[in-house]
């Protein structure tokens, strides 16, 4: 097969910003790789990430050098070892399982042994902001049935407490992206227990995360920055006790289905999770979605405007990609 390779710049507007501990953005920028097989094109999207040394730049650089390769006749199963894992593999990863799927006919899921894909629920994430504004944004989402409350550090209990006061019947995740220490740790736990919490997400810095394996942790513990591929797993088993599982950190939907399998393996807790895109970023996510104990794929809902065809929501309830979009 003779494929030629695309790669696109699109930015896409945050619907009133987004913000965690350590950063805000007005814009989702992605990168978009097409495979064009002279009759056929499929598609990958993907989130370059600062936090893992990720940039826009940086990233198209990998996917132009491996370009030739493809060209030539590079397999799906190839890429694997031939780029490291990221968001840039993401991106080829997911063009080359809708190619696959468009090229014989079969979805993606099919192709990957699985059962027609359902609708699943996502969470939907409120932003990090001072106790009355995230309040407020709370009140606002209430409705939903599973809240993702970002956190900071210093304040979250005041945040978690405001959070739970407007939204009342909402369960609720949180998640950390590395703010806590050990001062904070024990007070922010037992808030967490207070206003019923289900999970937090990577408390601690990922490289100075081994206190986990001393502090108790009453509530469910989870690995996000600290877990990119199979090869971590055996290492966080004493720290963690669940995993969340992104394309743009496993390097595609390939890794990602078999991280899974290997991190239901260790017996961790699952969830599927993605950084800040498009419909065409969740739709291959939606595959480890249908079993994973959290969703949390409510990135085009924080988008002033998604790409078209889009993914459906009615509310948090998400629907498995139509063929013009993705697999």
């Amino acid at each position: 097969m003779n494929l030629s390779v695309k790669l696109d710049r699109e930015r896409f507007e945050i619907a009133g910003g987004f913000a965690i501990s350590r950063a805000s953005r007005t814009h989702a920028e992605v990168l978009v790789v097409t495979l064009n097989d002279g009759s056929v094109r499929g598609h990958g999207e993907c989130v370059p990430y600062a936090r893992y040394g990720e940039s826009l730049d940086s990233v198209a650089d990998q996917i132009r050098a491996i370009t030739p390769a493809i060209e030539a006749g590079m397999s799906r199963a190839q890429l694997q070892e031939a780029m490291p894992a990221g968001a840039a593999r993401n991106a080829v990863d997911c063009a080359f399982w809708d190619l696959e799927a468009k090229t014989t006919g079969r979805t993606a899921a099919e192709i990957a042994g699985l059962n027609a894909l359902q609708p699943v629920t996502t969470a939907y994430t409120i932003s990090v902001g001072t106790a009355d504004a995230m309040g407020e944004a709370a009140r606002k989402a209430a409705a939903r049935p599973l809240l993702k409350v970002k956190l900071a550090g210093r304040g979250d209990p005041e945040r978690l407490r405001a959070v739970r006061a407007h939204a009342p019947d909402a369960r609720l995740i949180i998640d950390a992206n590395e703010a806590w220490d050990e001062g904070c740790f024990a007070e922010n736990m037992a808030a967490c227990l207070e206003t019923g919490v289900e999970l937090i997400e990577q408390p601690l810095p990922a490289s100075d995360d081994s206190a986990l394996e001393r502090l108790a942790r009453p509530v469910t513990v989870c690995a996000d920055e600290s877990l990119h591929t199979r090869k971590e797993l055996g290492a966080l088993r004493k720290r963690y006790d669940a995993v969340n599982i992104k394309l743009d950190k496993a390097g595609g939907l390939t890794e990602a289905l078999l991280l899974l399998e290997a991190a239901r393996a260790h017996g961790f807790r699952t969830m599927i999770g993605c950084m800040l895109g498009t419909s065409l970023a969740m739709a291959p996510a939606l595959l480890l979605a249908q079993s994973t104990d959290y969703v949390d794929l409510d990135g085009p809902l924080l988008l002033s405007q998604d790409r078209e065809p889009g993914l459906k929501f009615e509310g948090s309830l998400l629907y498995p990609p139509e063929p013009a979009l993705w697999g």
